[in-house]
C-alpha cells in the first residue's frame, strides 16, 4: 500500500470550503494561478450575462472516474452534477463506477449500458458533458485499422445524439465533449468523415460548435496529452447571439470564443478553410471528403448552421509550467515492487532503445523491416511527462511505461498517485482498485485542468 508523502497538501478556492479533495502543492498552486489570471485579465468586462447566479445542472455521460466533474467543480461551485452514467462492457467489476460513487455518492448515478437507458430517465440539464469512448480512434492502433465511428465503441456517439434529439425543446443549452485528436482525421478511407458526422448531428439540433486540439503540456500542465475538446451552445443562447454579430468568424476562433479565452492561441500559417456540412447525416456519411487524401479540418475551428470555419493555431502561454518531477512522491514512500531490479534493468533499456527488426506479415508472408527510434531512458523530470496509456501498470518491461531515476540512483516505475497527479486528479482518487487497474483508469482519463480552464470561461459567458 502506498503511504502518503509527508509533503504538505493544499486545497484551492471553493475546495477550501468543501474539503472534498486534496491536491498536491504544485497542482493546487497552478490552479490558483489560473483562477487568478482569468479574473485579472478582465475578459468579461463587456459581456452582459443573465446568469449572474444560480446553479448549472450537469449531466455527465461516460463519466469514468469523474474527470469532467472534478474539473467543473474546481472551476465553480455552481456546476452541479445531477446525473451521471458509467458502464464498462465485458467487465465484471465496474471499477470506474465504484470509484465514482465512493467520491460522489450513488444518488443520480447510473451503472448501466447507456444504450439501455430511456431518455425520459435522464433529467433535464443545462450542460451535458462527457469523453465519449475513443478506443476505435486511439493511437494504440493504426489509423487504417481503426473502426472510427462505425467501430464497437464509436457507435456510442449515437447515444449522445439520441439523448439530445429525444430531449427536444428540453435539450441542454451547452455541451462539453472530449475525444482523441485523431478524431479530426478518421477514418483513413474518408478523412474527416467521423468529425463531420458529429458536426452534422449537432448542427441539425441547433448547436454552434467550437473545437480545439489541445496538448495539456502546452498550457503548463504536467502531461503531454493531445485531445480534441468541443464546446457547443444552442442557437438561443447569448453566446450564439454574440457569434452571430461577428463579421469575421475567424475572430471567434482566435480571440472571442470560449476556447481562445480558455487557451490563448495565434494563427499558425494564416491558411484558413471554410466549407458547408449538410444536415443530412446519411449524405455526410456516404460522401463527405470522399476520395481526398487529407481532412479539411484544422486543429481549431467553429461550426454554425452547417458552415465550418477552421484554421491551424499555435498555443500562446506565459504562465507556470508543471513537470514530471513536480508530481513525484517521496522515494521513501514508494513500495519495493515499483523499483526495477538490476537483473531486469537491461530488459527495460532494450525496450526503450532504437531497433530495426525483420518481421513477416502472417497473412501475406511479406517480409519487411520494422524500425523504431530510441526513447528517453530514464524519463526527463524537468519537463512534462509523456502520455499515460492504459498499459502503464504492471511490472513487465515496456517501451511505453514511464521509468524514472530517483535521487538515490535507483530506477522505478510511477506509482498510482503520480499517475493521478499527471492527470491533475486529487491524490488517491482511484484508491481501492488494484495498482494495475488504477493505471488503466488513468490511461483512459483526461487532464482535469483542461476542463477546469474551459469551465472557468464558460461559466462567465453563460
Amino acid at each position: 500500500m502506498l503511504r502518503m508523502s509527508s509533503k504538505k497538501n493544499y486545497k484551492i478556492d471553493e475546495l477550501e470550503k468543501s474539503g472534498n479533495w486534496m491536491l498536491c502543492e504544485p497542482i493546487a498552486k497552478y490552479s490558483d494561478t489560473v483562477h487568478r489570471r482569468v479574473r485579472e485579465l478582465g475578459l468579461f468586462d463587456n459581456i452582459s450575462s443573465e446568469t449572474e447566479s444560480g446553479d448549472i445542472k450537469v449531466v455527465e455521460l461516460f463519466a469514468g472516474v469523474g474527470g469532467f466533474r472534478i474539473g467543473l467543480e474546481r472551476a465553480s461551485k455552481h456546476f452541479k452534477t445531477i446525473w451521471s452514467n458509467q458502464w464498462e462492457p465485458s467487465t465484471k467489476r465496474q471499477d470506474a463506477s465504484i470509484i465514482y460513487c465512493r467520491h460522489f455518492g450513488a444518488e443520480g448515478h447510473s451503472n448501466e449500458d447507456i444504450a439501455t437507458v430511456p431518455t425520459e430517465e435522464i433529467p433535464d440539464s443545462d450542460l451535458l458533458c462527457g469523453g465519449f469512448p475513443c478506443q476505435d480512434y486511439s493511437v494504440a492502433t493504426t489509423l487504417q485499422r481503426s473502426g472510427g465511428i462505425e467501430g464497437k465503441k464509436g457507435v456510442l456517439w449515437w447515444q449522445i445524439y439520441r439523448i439530445l434529439k429525444e430531449k427536444g425543446d428540453k435539450r441542454p443549452d451547452y455541451l462539453m465533449l472530449e475525444n482523441v485528436d485523431r478524431l479530426l482525421n478518421s477514418p483513413a478511407k474518408q478523412r474527416g468523415r467521423d468529425f463531420a458526422i458529429i458536426l452534422s448531428s449537432l448542427s441539425s439540433l441547433g448547436y454552434i460548435v467550437e473545437w480545439r486540439v489541445i496538448n495539456a503540456a502546452d498550457y503548463g500542465m504536467p502531461q503531454r496529452r493531445r485531445r480534441t475538446y468541443m464546446v457547443a451552445y444552442h442557437q438561443g443562447t447569448q453566446l450564439a447571439a454574440q457569434f452571430g454579430k461577428l463579421i469575421n468568424k475567424y475572430d471567434w476562433i482566435l480571440g472571442e470564443g470560449i476556447m481562445p479565452q480558455a487557451f490563448s492561441c495565434q494563427e499558425k500559417d494564416g491558411k484558413t478553410n471554410s466549407f458547408d456540412i449538410s444536415d443530412d447525416i446519411a449524405e455526410v456519411s456516404d460522401n463527405f471528403n470522399r476520395g481526398k487524401k487529407e481532412s479539411p479540418f484544422k486543429n481549431s475551428g467553429v461550426m454554425a448552421n452547417g458552415k465550418v470555419y477552421t484554421l491551424d493555431t499555435l498555443p500562446q502561454y506565459d504562465g507556470p509550467y508543471l513537470t514530471l518531477g513536480d508530481v513525484l512522491v517521496d522515494e521513501m514512500t514508494v513500495p519495493q515492487e515499483f523499483f526495477i531490479s538490476e537483473e531486469d534493468l537491461p530488459k527495460w533499456e532494450y525496450q526503450k532503445g532504437s531497433k530495426s527488426l525483420k518481421r513477416i506479415n502472417k497473412t501475406t508472408g511479406f517480409e519487411y523491416n520494422y524500425s523504431e527510434g530510441a526513447m528517453a531512458f530514464p524519463d526527463y523530470l524537468d519537463r512534462a511527462s509523456r502520455t499515460i496509456i492504459t498499459g502503464e501498470g504492471g511490472a513487465g518491461p515496456s517501451r511505453f511505461k514511464h521509468i524514472i531515476k530517483t535521487e538515490g540512483g535507483r530506477y522505478r516505475r510511477l506509482v498510482p498517485v503520480e499517475l493521478e497527479r499527471l492527470n491533475m486528479f486529487p491524490d488517491n482518487h482511484t484508491f481501492g482498485s488494484s495498482d494495475l487497474r488504477r493505471a488503466f483508469l488513468m490511461g483512459n482519463a483526461l487532464v482535469t485542468g483542461i476542463v477546469e480552464n474551459i469551465a472557468l470561461i464558460l461559466r462567465e459567458r453563460m
